[in-house]
């Protein structure tokens, strides 16, 4: 058995403090080797302590955790875990926590909540098993193909991810031009954040990006964000492709699933469809993409040098459902490719 994640708890409130660090502590797999009460305490206490993973509070006094954060990752990378108001606001600086390199978001619980940090400890022993190098600054992005360069095919693309999914859907999607095929993505986030996340990527990115609603036409230049925590994400209507919202329990832990929406897929486009499974824990998505890639679907899977967890993408190569596996830079252009439009017509 390997050693327990060895984790620094970061939190102005000493109730939140306590909260995380039973939660925390209840698994043995866990070890909460210290609390600070702001950052100054905090930046003495990773010194001392040199922890495995770091949860931080985005708002504390002194210092912001944000600002907190990008003086950690420039001067002492390490996995760190925000932990955000259920708030807009919140939900705007967390996002911008995972661009700057945060590990993962998890919001703090509201009154009465049954499970309150219920995925935490797991996220925690995720961030310490990592390998990946949080000193390597972004790559700038190249511009994408402009609408004149690219002629869109017939085809959907569905994409799916989780852990680190934020800046590698921002490297993805920054690669398509304004006019590009119909995409729908679900992405593991809590309530309120997927209508920031989408926001930002519709600032980030040439084609329209919004948060998916029931009923939304699939359209050449728009991109649909699942929304988090209360339904799943499907796509249905032969002559009309369209967005579903479902009420259904969660699957594999999740709602939104990635498996729901990639079956959905599958049974609608077949091999009208590309499939992309990207960075992220556990298995949702992998079973769903393999259904993509037996209906004929075209199918791409992040490779493990460039995931934050090779998690999802790993069981999905596994069971045979990846039909390549790229590097984060190289699948942007990848999707264009499978989805253009052959010169003697449209697929």
């Amino acid at each position: 058995m390997s050693a327990p994640a060895r984790v620094l708890v970061v939190d102005d409130s000493p109730t939140m403090r306590g909260l995380i660090t039973a939660v925390l502590s209840s698994d043995p797999e866990v070890n909460v080797i210290g609390q600070a009460g702001d950052a100054l305490e905090a930046r003495e206490a990773i010194k001392r302590l040199n922890p495995d993973v770091v949860t931080l509070d985005i708002e504390m006094p002194n210092m912001n955790g944000l600002d907190f954060l990008e003086k950690i990752m420039t001067l002492r990378p390490m996995p760190v875990i925000m932990v955000s108001t259920m708030t807009h606001r919140g939900a705007e600086a967390t996002l911008a926590a995972l661009e700057i390199g945060a590990f993962d978001c998890v919001g703090k619980p509201g009154p009465g909540e049954p499970r309150p940090f219920g995925d935490l400890a797991e996220k925690v022993k995720a961030a310490a098993r990592t390998q990946r190098q949080f000193s390597q600054p972004a790559a700038a992005a190249a511009p994408p193909p402009s609408v004149a360069d690219f002629r869109v095919g017939r085809k959907i693309v569905a994409i799916g991810s989780s852990t680190g999914g934020v800046e590698a859907l921002i490297a993805v999607l920054q690669k398509f031009p304004a006019n590009c095929p119909p995409t729908v993505i679900t992405q593991h986030m809590p309530p309120t954040f997927t209508k920031s996340f989408a926001e930002r990527l519709n600032r980030l990115c040439a084609p329209v990006v919004q948060e998916a609603t029931d009923g939304a036409r699939l359209e050449i230049g728009k991109i649909y964000l699942a929304p988090g925590g209360e339904r799943h994400l499907q796509v249905t209507g032969a002559s009309a492709p369209c967005c579903r919202l479902v009420d259904r329990p969660p699957v594999n832990g999740h709602r939104p699933s990635v498996d729901v929406l990639f079956d959905s897929v599958a049974e609608l486009a077949g091999r009208n469809a590309v499939g992309v499974i990207l960075t992220g824990m556990g298995r949702d998505g992998a079973a769903g993409l393999l259904k993509m890639r037996h209906a004929g679907a075209r199918t791409l899977g992040q490779n493990e040098k460039t995931c934050v967890v090779y998690g999802m993408p790993r069981v999905a190569h596994e069971l045979g459902a990846v039909e390549q596996q790229l590097p984060l830079s190289a699948i942007g252009e990848e999707i264009l490719k499978m989805t253009a439009a052959r010169k003697e017509g449209t697929e």
